[in-house]
């Protein structure tokens, strides 16, 4: 049986493992290693042979633990049936925070959710029981905040289905938001695949005050580095700045690190780790924290000279840091909040003053310290007889938060000034809100402290613009009303017609004095043998539908395809794979893909979400719907995508839907990464244009032809015939970046067929195998004095801070090479 708790033995085990790693990893480097490094590399699989190059090279890496949430566990836990195993691997949990939509408050809310997603409910409970993990029931709270309360320590290594899975940063951890298949292997034994991040510091200086609050130094960062900013590199935050921010104040940091594309945001562990572990009942992980503090922090060397290890480094000083405001419908349209009036002034920007609703909470923002500081200014306003002037809702983020909120008195001080307390859940920041329809059709303005602003993303209308902050700007926001309004400069009128101005929250505690209440009981442990636990999907039902395995590849080239839909600008997941009302589908493969590219822009007519059969001529037809007619008459079909495709989420059913109704490639000018994987993991060719320009060569009638496909190898371009409707074929050149047991998963269908049946199992050996045997030589060629040769002089030119894309250059050694393998 799996022990699911992070106990000292747990961690332990943990840090001697990544000390035994380190050693041999330092041999092989001879250099200074960041935290990121420390963390990854101390879980390789195979630290003898690993090829490590960031940027190039496929970790093999051994997760301490999987947490799935209950929308994306459905498919997951689906997937694990079929691999016949019989229990997870690894410490693995199970979260119901995604399907309890906000209605009217959070009891009768959850009531409702209860009572609607019974079957989903049931199947993921007997699920857990059946595997060996953890369930957290509805009500339980966010995935991220009980991971946070419950789980993460210094060091860990997590993944889990959920792209904002990087919270647990705060605490030190190293969590990466992956899709279900990734996960699924995971549990399945075999270890995780990921290529090797960059590495990006953000160094910290000075100490925040006044209103500036954690949530405004990642809508700074999120500015200078931009929603793609982060792609394939992991951001660590060091500096003397760093250690003044408690953990909470730095989970919503990492947490919001999924903005930047990154693939996920460390802190070294410090005091205030250490004081939020004691708080959540889990102090007896301290002392090894202690005992192995070099491994959860960068080598001194590293955070003496940053330049020398990062290939990017961010200054900040937390001093002199405004608070911000990012939004609308970008995180990174980011701008400090002395200057959010002008643009509210300026026509040109169609910013709506009047706001109509203020959201705070969620998984980014819903902590204690959070909570205390809004209520802190909600104290101020009542003082003086003023309420929020706009609908205020409060998600809190766990059971925890919430009844110890409500025992020590910051819940009541929101509900004074009309605040709703809304169910421990996802709600609104999803899209998990039945919101008046009269309220969000026209043009509106909400105010949030969530995580994500994309159009549609609240309440699934394009009308409304999401402007991002902290929760006590937020909630100085909703006692205004207005979105000019700049509670460090400006004025509100008591109930007695004078004016008054909000003074800055005092500085809250980071933990409460009595430490935590944990709330109702929520958690279900697994029994001891659940073997007799049964799993039954019903084939008539509506919310679950067993999965099948894909077929494998022909082994013919894909020709004369049509181009099922150009996408023109932002294409996120959200666009491709709608949540929201959706939600409840997601364990119904079938019926889910119904909504399938409905928010994304065809780049031909401006129109989202529908498209023209080019088989019969008909406009104006859903996506979804033409692809099931190419489906239903053999066509096979391709997708051309923008920069950053697939940005955000990390919803698998985004690769899922486009596999199940008959898509075979995508092609872009480039990838956000876990879609990427996702496509990848699903069997569909993701390819990039050799040439960004190319692009624009593909026109709506177009067919299109990918050639030479048994050919196709690592890092070989791919080539593409593209047939106009004129007659004129022109050739260009696509990339992409499988490796080779990547290939295999092209050709065997999916990653997960590599499962099913001895013949997939031996195939998958054989490339491992190979893979192994040409490591061996290369190594027998580069012997083992090649780290030494290739270490950098010490005079040679340090990278570039702010702005530098500088590669990382001679500095980094060259190890022998050697494709990754999955052990069975």
């Amino acid at each position: 049986m799996v022990i699911i708790e992070s106990t000292p033995e747990m961690a332990a085990r943990v840090y001697e493992t990544m000390a035994r790693n380190l050693k041999v990893v330092r041999r092989r480097l001879g250099k200074p290693l960041t935290l990121a490094d420390k963390v990854l590399l101390g879980h390789l699989d195979d630290p003898e042979n690993q090829d490590m190059e960031p940027g190039k090279s496929y970790l093999f890496l051994r997760p301490d633990r999987v947490v799935f949430q209950d929308v994306l566990g459905q498919t997951g836990l689906l997937q694990f049936m079929q691999t016949r195993r019989e229990k997870v691997a690894v410490p693995t949990t199970i979260h119901c925070d995604h399907l309890i939509q906000a209605r009217a408050e959070g009891k009768k809310d959850l009531r409702e959710s209860l009572a609607e997603n019974k079957e989903v409910y049931d199947f993921l409970r007997s699920a857990a029981a059946k595997y060996g993990a953890g369930f957290w029931g509805p009500g339980a709270g966010i995935i991220h905040q009980v991971v946070l309360e419950n789980y993460a320590f210094p060091g860990e290594l997590i993944i889990g289905t959920d792209s904002h899975t990087p919270n647990a940063g705060g605490l030190g951890a190293c969590a990466v938001g992956v899709g279900g298949a990734d996960a699924v292997e995971v549990i399945a034994g075999l270890p995780w695949e990921v290529l090797y991040p960059k590495h990006i510091a953000v160094y910290l200086t000075g100490r925040m005050s006044g209103w500036t609050a954690p949530k405004d130094v990642i809508l700074n960062v999120a500015g200078q580095l931009t929603v793609a900013g982060g792609t394939n590199a992991i951001v660590e935050y060091i500096g003397p700045g760093a250690r003044t921010i408690s953990a909470t104040g730095k989970a919503t940091i990492t947490n919001m690190g999924a903005e930047l594309g990154a693939t996920t945001s460390m802190f070294p562990a410090d005091e205030r780790m250490a004081k939020y572990l004691r708080a959540t009942g889990r102090g007896d992980l301290v002392p090894l924290v202690e005992k192995y503090k070099q491994l959860l922090e960068p080598d001194a060397e590293v955070e003496a000279d940053p330049g020398e290890y990062y290939d990017r480094v961010v200054t900040l000083d937390l001093s002199t840091l405004e608070p911000y405001v990012v939004g609308p419908h970008s995180p990174d349209r980011a701008r400090p909040i002395s200057r959010l009036a002008a643009e509210v002034s300026d026509a040109r920007n169609e910013f709506r003053n009047e706001i109509s609703s203020a959201l705070i909470g969620s998984c980014t923002n819903s902590s204690y310290e959070d909570m205390s500081r809004s209520a802190d200014v909600a104290e101020q306003a009542k003082a003086h007889g003023v309420k929020a002037a706009v609908p205020f809702l409060v998600t809190p983020g766990s059971e925890q938060v919430r009844a110890t909120i409500e025992r020590d008195g910051q819940m009541q001080s929101l509900k004074d000034i009309n605040g709703v307390v809304l169910a421990n859940a996802c709600g609104p920041c999803i899209g998990q809100w039945r919101r008046a329809k009269e309220a969000a059709a026209v043009p509106n303005t909400i105010v949030t402290s969530y995580n994500r602003n994309f159009p549609r993303r609240n309440d699934g209308q394009p009308t409304t613009m999401n402007f991002i902050a902290s929760p006590e700007i937020v909630t100085a926001f909703a006692l205004a009303g207005k979105l000019s309004f700049n509670p460090l400069t400006d004025s509100l009128t008591g109930a007695d017609g004078k004016s008054f101005r909000l003074e800055s929250p005092k500085v809250a505690p980071e933990v409460p004095a009595r430490n935590f209440d944990r709330g109702h009981a929520t958690y279900i442990a697994p029994p001891k043998d659940g073997s007799g636990v049964k799993l039954q999907v019903d084939p008539r039902s509506e919310r679950l539908q067993l999965m099948e395995p894909w077929p494998a590849w022909d082994g013919k080239d894909f020709l004369d395809m049509p181009v099922l839909i150009k996408t023109k600008g932002k294409t996120t997941t959200d666009h491709i794979s709608p949540a929201g009302p959706w939600l409840r589908l997601r364990g119904h493969l079938d019926r889910f893909s119904d909504n399938m590219f409905m928010g994304a822009t065809n780049a031909y007519t401006g129109e989202a979400g529908k498209g023209r059969n080019v088989l019969t001529g008909e406009t104006g037809e859903s996506i979804s719907r033409i692809a099931r007619y190419y489906n239903s008459h053999g066509v096979k079909w391709a997708v051309v995508g923008d920069h950053n495709y697939g940005e955000g989420s990390s919803r698998e059913h985004a690769a899922l839907s486009p596999r199940l109704l008959g898509g075979v490639a995508v092609i872009v000018r480039s990838f956000a990464r876990i879609h990427e994987s996702n496509l990848k993991k699903q069997g569909l060719l993701a390819l990039t244009f050799q040439n960004p320009a190319d692009y624009d060569r593909i026109h709506e009638d177009d067919r299109i032809s990918l050639v030479e496909l048994t050919n196709m190898a690592p890092g070989k371009p791919v080539e593409c015939r593209v047939k106009h409707a004129d007659g004129i074929t022109e050739t260009l050149r696509l990339n992409h970046s499988f490796s080779g047991p990547q290939l295999e998963w092209f050709r065997q269908g999916s990653a997960l067929n590599l499962f099913h049946g001895a013949s997939g199992r031996a195939k998958q050996r054989s490339v491992a195998r190979g893979a192994k045997k040409s490591t061996a030589k290369k190594r027998s060629r580069t012997g083992s004095s090649k780290a030494s040769r290739a270490r950098k002089p010490a005079a040679a030119k340090k990278r570039r801070r702010v702005g530098s894309s500088a590669a990382r250059g001679a500095k980094k050694p060259t190890v022998a090479k050697r494709r990754g393998r999955h052990r069975q």
